[in-house]
């Protein structure tokens, strides 16, 4: 789309953090399924180099998420590449982490994950939304939660708060956006072998265990999360909002089944529960 004629008829997303990680996979994978993609990203380099992955199909965007002009900007300039008034889907993938412990954990470091995971996800799915309502166009939104808002570990700062934050507010969105025809989603990953859990599977033994304990013997990988995000996009998904999706092998699932226990409850037969 960088130097193409508007392509008007070509369904149009825009990814948010699509400068590496995750975010670039689901524009990768937007791309090969037909669609235009604008890929968002802070740092113009990541954007560029993204896009220069992907092709014509493909325009580079520079926003903070954080930023309520800086997005309309990214906006404006997505739509006289496409020469559409709207987008017709936005991912909210944009995120970050800031590890530490509660009782130690710098307030600007909480507050910078609160603003760019759950407020700059509300900033930009509005944005996009309400160009959707302007021009009565119908589109889809999926906003990228995580496991550790199903399931919140240690010494994540806020980053739990956040993705849960997030889970209720595409709740609240599909049901204030649907009628208007607007679909809101959630994908939830797991244990994903890439973006900013990559320096965690850099070590080989904590790979070892962390992939031992998911049910379905893997790590998760930025390919198996973008399916579900093109299948949410998709026409296929048309009845479903308001919905968040659990990408992780089973792993928030398993929680009993990793704890220690007696083999002899294991055996075939019939126990009453205790009375």
């Amino acid at each position: 789309m960088g130097t193409s004629p508007p392509m008007t008829d070509t369904r149009v997303v825009i990814v948010t953090g699509a400068g590496g990680g995750i975010g670039a996979s689901i524009a990768s994978a937007a791309a090969q399924a037909g669609w235009g993609v604008g890929v968002l990203d802070h740092d113009p380099a990541a954007a560029h180099a993204v896009v220069a992955t992907i092709g014509d199909a493909a325009v580079p965007l520079v926003a903070d998420v954080t930023d309520e002009r800086s997005i309309e900007h990214a906006l404006d300039a997505l739509a006289e590449a496409t020469g559409r008034p709207a987008p017709d889907a936005i991912v909210a993938n944009a995120g970050i982490v800031r590890f530490g412990p509660l009782l130690d954990l710098p307030t600007a470091d909480f507050r910078a994950v609160v603003d760019v995971n759950l407020t700059g996800t509300f900033l930009c799915t509005r944005a996009v939304a309400r160009r959707q309502h302007s021009a009565q166009h119908p589109g889809s939104i999926v906003a990228m939660t995580s496991m550790n808002g199903v399931a919140p570990g240690p010494n994540a700062g806020a980053y739990g708060a956040t993705k849960a934050g997030v889970a209720l507010l595409v709740a609240q969105m599909a049901v204030e956006w649907g009628p208007f025809g607007i679909r809101v989603n959630a994908v939830a990953p797991g244990l994903i072998d890439a973006g900013m859990s990559q320096p965690i599977y850099s070590d080989p033994e904590i790979r070892a265990l962390r992939s031992a304990r998911v049910p379905l013997g893997r790590l998760g990988t930025a390919a198996d999360v973008a399916a579900v995000v093109l299948f949410l996009l998709s026409d296929e998904a048309a009845y479903i909002t308001g919905s968040e999706i659990v990408v992780d092998g089973g792993i928030t699932r398993s929680i009993i089944a990793t704890l220690p226990r007696p083999h002899s409850v294991d055996s075939i037969g019939v126990r009453d529960s205790a009375r």
